[in-house]
């Protein structure tokens, strides 16, 4: 693969997880991007929104690209910078459904606080939601985004052990207030339905097989 990849992200578990495609890489953090979306948005495009969003913030970096002498003696195998911005969010379902499938569901950020966390894993506990994370690839001649779902399920859970994970694992950087391969997920997930690693927070499937078609 013939790039120069930048993973536009400060987020340990991503870097976890692209460094298990044995694709070299470089991570590159811009602070202070909007990340906001129209609240019409549907909830399953919301995480594809914000990261094409990201990328228009990165595109500068673009500018790093090979040029000159160098450029033309390399010619064509000349690496290209790629940019791999991403963003992941927690679907939960309404009060009345036992899913989200009706695409209904509510949008779970970042949890502000202890009791917001409560509040959000009360949410996902005996139910079914699903995790989407949004990608977006960029190099300076062409850019693709695409979004990938995984269905999770979780067991009823009790106060006692919501408030234990919360207390012990201090998910305050997690969408949905829960990382599935943390305590809560050994305990917790009694299904799963598409990539385990899409959870975390990256597809990387998904995206070694876009790199490579790119």
């Amino acid at each position: 693969m013939n790039y120069k990849i930048i993973l536009a992200s400060n987020s340990p578990r991503r870097r976890e997880l692209l460094a298990g495609l044995d694709i070299p890489f470089e991570v590159k953090v811009i602070k202070g991007i909007d990340e906001s979306y129209p609240e019409s948005l549907d909830a399953y495009e919301v995480a594809e929104y914000i990261s094409s969003k990201k990328a228009e913030a990165y595109r500068s970096l673009l500018d790093e690209e090979p040029s000159g002498k160098a450029s033309e003696e390399q010619g064509e195998d000349a690496a290209q910078t790629l940019i791999l911005t991403a963003d992941t969010v927690v679907i939960a379902p309404t009060a009345d459904e036992q899913n989200d499938q009706e695409g209904k569901g509510v949008i779970l950020g970042k949890p502000k606080d202890e009791e917001d966390a409560v509040r959000m894993l009360r949410m996902l506990s005996g139910k079914t939601h699903h995790v989407v994370t949004g990608v977006c690839l960029t190099t300076r001649s062409q850019q693709r985004h695409f979004s990938v779902i995984t269905e999770v399920t979780f067991k009823q859970l009790s106060d006692a052990e919501i408030r234990y994970y919360i207390s012990h694992y201090k998910p305050f950087d997690k969408a949905g207030a829960y990382g599935i391969q943390e305590w809560i997920g050994y305990i917790g997930c009694t299904g799963l339905k598409g990539s385990y690693f899409n959870v975390m927070g990256l597809p990387v499937q998904r995206i070694y097989e876009e790199i490579a078609r790119m």
